[in-house]
């Protein structure tokens, strides 16, 4: 798996409309006349300015997570990682994107698609985690 990194830099405030309806994922409904206020993507996505840095991603192995090859990951290094996050570390040299695991005071980096086997971290590993993925930005459209 590849991983491409930005930094986050805020150039100026992106107000977009924030609609007051939600939107059913079932059955149509009419859509509201007004908007209830603007939506700046940079405070709904980034919580840690100072600490967030954006990785696309190369591969499948985070499949069902939501995650495609192409996607851009919005990566908070201020959130301690946790079991059960999805985390960009640093293993052996290698970035990579996995969900994080302990068990049995083992620790491990698993991938959501079956086709690739969870990796042991042992002790003798060199391992620091990079951030916590908070958001999942992904083209709607691309096929």
């Amino acid at each position: 798996m590849k991983l491409e990194i930005f930094g986050f830099e805020r150039r100026a405030a992106l107000g977009l409309p924030l609609y007051l309806a939600t939107v059913p994922a079932g059955f149509p409904s009419p859509a509201e006349d007004y908007i209830d206020k603007k939506l700046d993507l940079n405070e709904h996505l980034v919580r840690h300015p100072a600490a967030t840095f954006f990785v696309r991603v190369s591969g499948d192995s985070m499949r069902d997570a939501g995650i495609a090859s192409g996607d851009i990951l919005v990566v908070d290094r201020a959130m301690e990682a946790r079991d059960g996050h999805i985390v960009i570390a640093a293993l052996d040299g290698e970035l990579t994107v996995k969900r994080l695991r302990r068990k049995n005071g083992r620790l491990f980096l698993t991938p959501d698609n079956p086709d690739y086997a969870p990796v042991e971290v042992g002790p003798e590993a060199s391992f620091e985690v990079w951030g916590v993925v908070t958001y999942i930005i992904h083209d709607a459209c691309r096929p």
